[in-house]
């Protein structure tokens, strides 16, 4: 089965980059700190067929684009090896430039919340997340909210929660992890399992939140803008 949610590795001639991805009912929603993620996949038999478009929503220039551009789109196929999904294909804008990924999934317990009237739209959103109480650092990367779950990500954390949301209101937890060593680049973050909780307001484009996240022994504070990337 190719459906689920996977840390993602991948290698565009010499470059290597990291995401997290969503697959299921066609479509392909993930990315990192910098990139959006966004494509279509079909199956024949065995073999993938993918086509997936980057979306810069991170504008800080010390993430560069591994294609120099930062609309870029992968035509590629892939193949199941075990429980990963292995692809080889290449970029519209660097033609002759192999790229190659391998998709691992990240294991899925029951994750359950609700969507009441005028609920948060199901879709891929950018988050933006700020500590608080003059505490230096935060997190960007992806999130994709579907019917009360949470999945989401970056280069070195997956996201995993579940939410409640209606008329305008929304509150839920998540837990990040780690699934590549972090605790250089993200000091706050890395090397702990952080649990969150968050509650926050939102309209049809966009959620704002704030929480409080245990990591390790501290209790942080943390405030986190979402914005709508792709509706799913």
């Amino acid at each position: 089965m190719l459906e689920g949610f996977y840390k993602v590795r991948f290698q565009l001639g010499e470059a290597v980059g990291r995401s997290v991805m969503h697959v299921g009912g066609g479509k392909m929603l993930g990315g990192n700190s910098a990139f959006a993620h966004i494509g279509t996949y079909e199956k024949t038999g065995e073999e993938v067929a993918i086509v997936i478009k980057t979306v810069r929503h991170n504008p800080d220039p010390n993430y560069r684009a591994m294609a120099g551009t930062d609309d870029a789109t992968l035509i590629a196929k892939g193949w199941p090896d075990g429980d990963l999904f292995r692809f080889k294909g290449e970029l519209k804008e660097l033609p002759g430039v192999p790229f190659q990924s391998v998709m691992m999934p990240i294991r899925e317990d029951e994750i359950a919340g609700g969507v009441g009237e005028g609920g948060i739209a199901n879709g891929l959103y950018s988050i933006h997340l700020r500590m608080l109480d003059g505490i230096e650092g935060g997190l960007t990367g992806v999130m994709l909210l579907n019917q009360g779950r949470i999945l989401g990500g970056d280069a070195s954390f997956y996201y995993l929660g579940s939410y409640t949301a209606a008329n305008g209101r929304w509150k839920g937890q998540i837990l990040n992890q780690e699934h590549t060593p972090a605790r250089d680049e993200n000091p706050v973050f890395g090397g702990h399992e952080v649990g969150i909780g968050f509650s926050g307001t939102y309209d049809d484009e966009q959620a704002v939140l704030e929480a409080t996240a245990l990591a390790g022994k501290r209790s942080l504070r943390l405030t986190a803008t979402l914005k709508l990337m792709h509706r799913a």
